[in-house]
């Protein structure tokens, strides 16, 4: 009740006024049963608008980080993650990695779309980054639908390390769905894996235009802090 309340009378109606989305697609999301969103990922407010175009209830897995602030605006941060369908997963790997996985497969065996950035982190510089090959292994395991979904100029409206966003116009392109059904029972196979991976990257790059980048974000953002120290 508390997100379709925050979805559809509080802040929803605002921010779909104010940014004014344009979308494409939107009838390619099944209006029933277990699917995956797998969406590039330019700005925090990713998370925002995505649940808030598509009709049905979508849950993101969120760094649990952004759970875990003090004060005032720690809570305010919670309630409005939780409003948005969000879901703390802890991203350090190893144990947290197989928690993470086991957080999907159980919001799919609800019946719930699940939306997950395949990049792993926000783009540094609005480039496509390589895929991690963790959401080849939620989509063969599960047996799901997966939806490649393009985020446009959510970076404008809201740059990484700002706090409020600007007030401009954004984009959302959902495209057809992806059949990987000749890879089932194949979850094990590491090639597998990334050969699933890098197609649904593919796909991104080609909804959203972004130029692509063979290596990773997070190693990326490591660089760079390495080299401001």
């Amino acid at each position: 009740m508390f997100y379709w309340i925050m979805k559809n009378i509080v802040i929803g109606p605002l921010l779909l006024t104010l940014f004014r989305p344009w979308i494409i697609g939107l009838e390619n999301i099944p209006k029933t049963g277990p699917v995956i969103l797998a969406s590039n990922h330019l700005s925090f407010i990713d998370s925002v608008f995505l649940p808030l175009v598509v009709p049905r209830r979508v849950a993101f897995l969120a760094k649990s980080d952004y759970f875990t602030g003090k004060g005032l605006k720690g809570w305010a941060t919670r309630q409005f993650l939780t409003a948005a369908g969000q879901l703390p997963i802890d991203r350090s790997g190893g144990k947290a990695s197989e928690d993470s996985l086991n957080t999907g497969l159980r919001v799919l065996g609800e019946g719930r779309i699940l939306g997950i950035y395949p990049e792993g982190t926000r783009s540094p510089d609005a480039r496509l980054y390589r895929g991690r090959t963790g959401v080849a292994r939620m989509v063969l395991e599960s047996g799901v639908t997966v939806i490649p979904v393009a985020m446009i100029d959510t970076e404008k409206a809201m740059p990484t390390g700002t706090r409020i966003p600007q007030v401009r116009r954004i984009g959302i392109v959902i495209g057809k769905p992806l059949d990987f059904t000749r890879f089932t029972g194949m979850e094990g196979d590491r090639f597998v894996l990334r050969s699933v991976t890098d197609e649904l990257m593919y796909e991104l790059q080609r909804l959203s235009t972004q130029e692509y980048v063979d290596v990773y974000a997070s190693s990326v953002k490591e660089k760079r802090a390495s080299l401001s120290r």
